[in-house]
């Protein structure tokens, strides 16, 4: 059984507000594809918010959101259909989808059109299943968020224009800011710049933004959290995020982690058993003490990535995509496996 049911009888008061699932299309209107499954995790929490240091529903109560990032839709968007999303949903019961649109390497700046539509496509996805739609502007190459700033005002400015009327969008504005030169300072210049064009047009979504150094709070360039923590953002509804792989992250990492969710409201958007390459043996102890502390301070997460990649840190088995079994575990990678475990618990 998964997470949603098991919440069900929880949430049903605030559940049978929320009117039924409709067949939503990209280019259904807002009050059409706003609409929730009653009784989804989604529908009974409603929109979120930030308060104090922690991520809480439309009733204050905190909540812990948990569940899969995509792989880059250039490549493999064939793993995201009816069966797979399904399986998400409902065999897994995630609460949150990671929509990873990578900007160059293929993406968003090759064909803005068809990748914000394909994004589009997805939350309406992610809604008809009662999840909650992380929107990620999957910048990396290069590293400094502001090369891409006026793609992500045209971008966001879309987006949020169009799902401005539902309660289970999150936008990750920067996925991983890194090189010497991208200090917290720039970072934090173009979130001043991009979150007011969304707040423009939705006014009260949870914004996440990227931390320096891979979104590590610094650490992996030999820093730590102090230089967000002493500067933050003063706009409201704003959390940071933190990157991790546990075969290659080991104490330091998960001790800047602790400190900074005692200082910061933090949401780890994207995490790994594996190496930080995505690949390698997978170390399940180190990651047993991230999902233990995640738990313990109800930090959100999403795990990389929901494919059939080669790589050991894609969840599913070569192949699985082209057909459309994806219940269950016999399609699943030793890491699926393990990460299905944590997601339904």
């Amino acid at each position: 059984m998964g997470r949603h049911s098991l919440r069900t009888i929880v949430a049903l008061a605030a559940a049978l507000l929320v009117p039924g699932a409709t067949v939503a299309t990209a280019t259904a209107s807002a009050a059409e594809s706003s609409a929730l499954p009653a009784g989804s995790f989604a529908a009974a929490n409603g929109q979120l918010r930030v308060c104090g240091l922690k991520l809480c529903n439309s009733s204050g109560q905190q909540v812990q959101l948990r569940g899969m990032s995509t792989h880059g839709l250039q490549w493999y968007s064939q793993c995201l259909k009816t069966a797979s999303l399904d399986a998400l949903a409902n065999d897994w019961g995630a609460d949150v989808l990671r929509i990873s649109m990578y900007i160059q390497e293929g993406g968003y700046e090759t064909n803005p059109r068809k990748f914000t539509d394909m994004v589009h496509n997805y939350i309406e996805e992610a809604t008809k299943r009662g999840m909650y739609a992380l929107v990620d502007w999957h910048m990396l190459t290069p590293g400094d968020p502001n090369y891409n700033l006026a793609r992500a005002k045209t971008f966001f400015t879309e987006i949020a224009e169009r799902h401005k009327d539902k309660t289970n969008i999150l936008y990750e504005i920067a996925n991983e800011p890194n090189g010497n030169s991208v200090t917290w300072s720039r970072i934090k210049s173009y979130a001043e710049q991009l979150i007011p064009v969304i707040r423009a047009k939705d006014s009260d979504a949870v914004v996440l933004v990227g931390t320096p150094a891979w979104s590590s709070f610094g650490v992996s360039y030999g820093k730590n959290e102090s230089e967000v923590a002493n500067n933050p953002l003063t706009l409201g509804n704003v959390m940071y995020t933190f990157h991790f792989y546990a075969a290659s992250h080991g104490s330091e990492y998960l001790s800047t982690l602790s400190r900074a969710a005692d200082k910061l409201p933090v949401f780890v958007t994207e995490f790994g058993t594996q190496e930080a390459s995505g690949d390698g043996g997978n170390n399940f102890t180190q990651s047993q003490r991230y999902i233990d502390l995640m738990a313990q301070k109800k930090i959100s997460w999403v795990n990389w990535n929901f494919s059939d990649d080669d790589r050991s840190g894609a969840v599913f088995k070569p192949g699985t995509c082209s057909g459309n079994s994806f219940a269950g575990t016999s399609v699943l990678k030793e890491a699926g496996k393990w990460i299905r475990d944590r997601v339904r618990a």
